[in-house]
């Protein structure tokens, strides 16, 4: 499912603006310099006006590379360094920097030139610097780590002691050491919070006791709830990283042999983010399928279409098509004296917007509504916008599929990862919008920790409330209770 280009990049964090400057075109910035543009041979990079479109891998890495006279374009380093690991592994890559840099220093030293050698090398730990804070999980490889302290350690030898270039090396090292940590800590926390515990029911008696607390007993207000669900999908989605994102490329990009593998690590966050929308989905089956009285139940699908309109105001479009999803499985859709007491306008409503028809044309249509809001945005409630996850990943992996990674002269196609980057960016920008809403931790326990029925106890729950209606569904609670007489 490919996703329309915007014609504008919304404002960025301090880092990713930093390195993506006002867009992410690989337009050839003025004063930047500009190298490579018609070199000849194995060195060739082609140029559409102006912009970076292919070249081989070894001068695209070469482009990579500051000289006395250049810097690379940041659009161009941020769009580089992310998508080079689909052909070659991060620290094989630094490898290769270092390797050029030692040459360029080599020729530098020959010629006796200590202020052109000390610039150069202020740009190599530049360099360093925007790879480190774009991407440092890098350099949780013991390899990377070793040949940034390799070529960290020949570039310092140019600088007196307490020079800016040591100092900017010790700064970038402290800040790297710090975000690594960061994330170890993170995923330590990850592993203590597993998803809530699946209830596969009693047996033969999936009810639960009248008085036992359900999602109404501690939140009441739609409002509320999707400001809670919002929080926790920020906090969710914040964990993920453009390289994590370039693992839906490189991991299932099985024809290149040079791809980047990569490990279960890296792709944990994206996983675990999927799986918070699945458990929210179960989450509103349960809550549906286990209420006993049908006003009861007509209650809280009422209340969950509201949940999921002010989701959509808000603009966090997976919490509400997660709810949609919930209402939408075969347990609580074939609740039919159920829904025939619900006010079904604002759930029509808010399937149109999820249809799937034409590549979800409507969902797409109110996505970039939000992003423009986002944009020219004077609040920070403004801000917020959080896309349907599987169809981001979605976008990212068809485009890849559409678009070679090498042309027929062999040249990378560039300009299929200056779009691939672009988007992954834009998310970027999205995920790192801070929450303005007041956490309330009760609601979010209740959200993280409540059991959710397994597809078995929700079909029990279901035929309990509504029994089967024909023969298939006859057939079908025939089995379960077969099954679970069974298994007691």
């Amino acid at each position: 499912m490919f996703l329309e280009p915007q014609e504008t990049m919304p404002q960025t964090s301090v880092v990713f603006s930093s390195i993506l400057g006002p867009s992410c075109s690989g337009q050839v910035q003025p004063g930047m310099g500009e190298r490579g543009a018609g070199a000849g041979g194995s060195g060739d990079l082609i140029f559409q006006d102006g912009r970076l479109i292919s070249g081989s891998l070894e001068a695209l890495m070469e482009h990579l590379v500051p000289t006395v006279d250049y810097y690379p374009d940041r659009t161009y380093i941020f769009t580089f360094l992310l998508s080079s690991r689909v052909f070659i592994p991060p620290h094989d890559l630094l490898a290769r920097v270092g390797q050029i840099c030692l040459e360029q220093r080599q020729q530098l030293q020959a010629g006796s030139e200590k202020v052109k050698l000390k610039s150069f090398s202020a740009k190599i730990v530049q360099l360093l610097k925007e790879w480190t804070e774009a991407f440092p999980y890098d350099f949780q490889d013991e390899k990377a780590m070793a040949e940034l302290k390799a070529i960290t350690h020949r570039v310092a030898q140019c600088d007196e002691e307490n020079g800016t270039v040591k100092k900017a090396i010790a700064q970038m090292t402290q800040s790297l050491l710090l975000s690594l940590a960061a994330r170890s800590q993170l995923q330590e926390l990850r592993e203590k919070l597993r998803s809530p515990a699946v209830d596969k029911g009693p047996v033969l008696k999936a009810k639960p006791p009248a008085a036992q607390k359900d999602i109404l007993g501690v939140c009441c207000d739609p409002l509320v709830l999707a400001q809670q669900l919002t929080h926790i999908e920020l906090e969710r989605v914040s964990s993920i990283h453009p390289e994590d994102l370039m693992q839906i490329v490189s991991h299932m990009d099985s024809r290149d042999k040079h791809r980047c593998r990569g490990d279960l690590t890296k792709t944990y966050s994206l996983e675990a983010y999927d799986n918070w929308f699945n458990c929210l989905s179960m989450l509103v089956a349960t809550e549906v399928c286990r209420v006993v009285k049908k006003k009861h139940r007509t209650r809280m699908l009422e209340f969950f279409i509201d949940v999921a309109r002010e989701c959509f105001n808000i603009g966090n479009f997976n919490s509400m098509m997660a709810i949609i999803s919930g209402m939408n499985l075969s347990p609580v859709a074939r609740l039919k004296k159920t829904w025939s007491k619900v006010k079904t306008a604002k759930f029509d409503v808010l399937e149109h917007h999820m249809d799937p028809s034409s590549n979800f044309c409507n969902y797409r249509t109110a996505l970039q509504g939000a992003t423009q809001r986002s944009q020219l945005a004077n609040s920070s409630r403004e801000k917020i916008v959080i896309p349907v996850f599987n169809l981001f990943v979605k976008d990212i992996y068809f485009l890849h599929k559409i678009h070679t990674n090498h042309l027929p002269n062999g040249h990378i196609n560039f300009k299929k990862f200056w779009e691939i980057s672009r988007q992954i960016h834009e998310f970027m920008t999205w995920t790192q919008v801070e929450c303005p809403f007041e956490k309330d931790k009760k609601i979010q326990s209740y959200l993280l920790t409540a059991p959710i029925y397994s597809e078995e106890a929700l079909f029990i729950a279901s035929f309990e409330s509504e029994g089967p209606e024909n023969h298939m569904e006859k057939d079908s609670w025939k089995t379960l209770r077969t099954t679970l007489l069974n298994r007691a």
